[in-house]
């Protein structure tokens, strides 16, 4: 596709984050001549506090077509990093044994059970396996749980890798394609001009033919400079990660994992606290409480790190996808889940954002629907 009059790009991605540079890289295979800002180390940087899931199990409940986009982008996994493997060499360790979700509790399993069914029940949503799974069955799969699980949901579709090794590799595959990555541009105004855009930054001006936010929080000053919306709010999580042991979970556990590298990873919580990153003992002791009653042996092993990091959550905690009325050749991507969703924006989102138009199918993930009336 031939470039706008008066750009250096085919395509400027906002945000060098997981869904900025899935969704560049995607586009750089297409043949696209793109540029990635990244604002930089300033950044709240959630691509990097991440707890690597690619999940697929729960999703949906009240967005049945949320489901069918995340099992669609689980099931591009295999092929998305396999191409970043043979393009860069590098293994992001991603493996799909199906995932537990553990309840401590006959009344945490049966809400599980019904959450699922609900989900299940909604018009249009896309089928796939899953089961409800008592004590004694699980402790087939799953030996060293302690005595406080009551069972677990399961799902053959879910799998983990490894995130900072996806953020690497997708870097390498950006450079390797020629795509321009400026960092520490934080993009001050984007004006459309000359059938494209300028982007205005502190070093600097680029000139584009289309432009893709896909900046996170600051999605929310930006999508409005380009006729658009991007309605999130930062949630904090915090993650625990403990020292290199044996091989005993080679199953993602909901949130509890054992990496490619030995350690364990551990993170169950969901906190309203701003942009703020600190660590806070009280929340980090609740999560770990809770994890060593699902795996005693935990209690056995030494913390090695502990960080907190912010989720990029929309009103409804579903992902929002749009392309601009007022300017055309304008797009917004944000979502929470920037692991699982990586293939989607690699290989299904940045065809579309090549060709220049969402399809219809994208609508239901428009902002416009935070403004349809409930029913009284």
């Amino acid at each position: 596709m031939s470039q706008q009059r008066g750009s250096e790009y085919d395509v400027a991605v906002v945000g060098g984050g997981l869904v900025g540079s899935a969704t560049a890289w995607g586009l750089a295979r297409l043949g696209q001549k793109v540029a990635l800002l990244d604002e930089g180390d300033v950044a709240v940087r959630p691509s990097r506090g991440n707890f690597a899931l690619v999940w697929v199990q729960g999703k949906g409940l009240g967005m049945p077509e949320y489901a069918g986009w995340t099992k669609r982008s689980a099931d591009g996994w295999t092929e998305f990093a396999t191409l970043l493997r043979d393009q860069t060499g590098i293994d992001v360790a991603y493996d799909r044994p199906g995932g537990f979700y553990p309840a401590l509790s006959e009344a945490e399993l049966e809400a599980r059970a019904q959450q699922l069914q609900r989900l299940h029940n909604q018009p249009g949503v896309v089928r796939y396996d899953y089961e409800i799974l008592d004590r004694a069955a699980l402790k087939k799969e799953l030996p060293f749980i302690g005595p406080d699980v009551a069972g677990a949901s399961y799902c053959p579709l879910d799998g983990h890798c490894n995130s900072l090794r996806l953020l690497r590799a997708l870097h390498a595959g950006l450079q390797r394609s020629g795509v321009a990555y400026l960092p520490n541009r934080r993009v001050e105004r984007i004006e459309a001009r000359d059938g494209g855009f300028r982007l205005v930054t502190g070093a600097g001006e680029v000139g584009v033919g289309k432009v893709v936010l896909a900046a996170g929080h600051d999605n929310v000053r930006l999508a409005p400079m380009v006729g658009l919306e991007a309605p999130v709010r930062p949630e904090r999580g915090h993650i625990i990660v403990t020292e290199k042991t044996m091989p005993f979970l080679r199953h993602p556990v909901g949130f509890i994992r054992q990496t490619d590298e030995g350690g364990v990873m551990i993170g169950d919580s969901f906190e309203d606290a701003g942009l703020d990153v600190g660590v806070r003992v009280g929340v980090v002791s609740t999560i770990a409480e809770r994890a060593v009653r699902i795996f005693p042996l935990l209690g056995q092993l030494n913390v090695v790190r502990t960080w907190a990091a912010q989720r990029v959550m929309s009103r409804d905690g579903f992902p929002i996808y749009e392309q601009s009325a007022t300017a055309p050749g304008a797009f917004l991507a944000t979502c929470h889940s920037g692991v699982t969703l990586a293939a989607n924006h690699a290989l299904a989102l940045a065809p579309h954002i090549a060709a220049g138009r969402l399809p219809q199918d994208f609508d239901v993930f428009s902002a416009r629907r935070f403004h349809v009336p409930e029913a009284a």
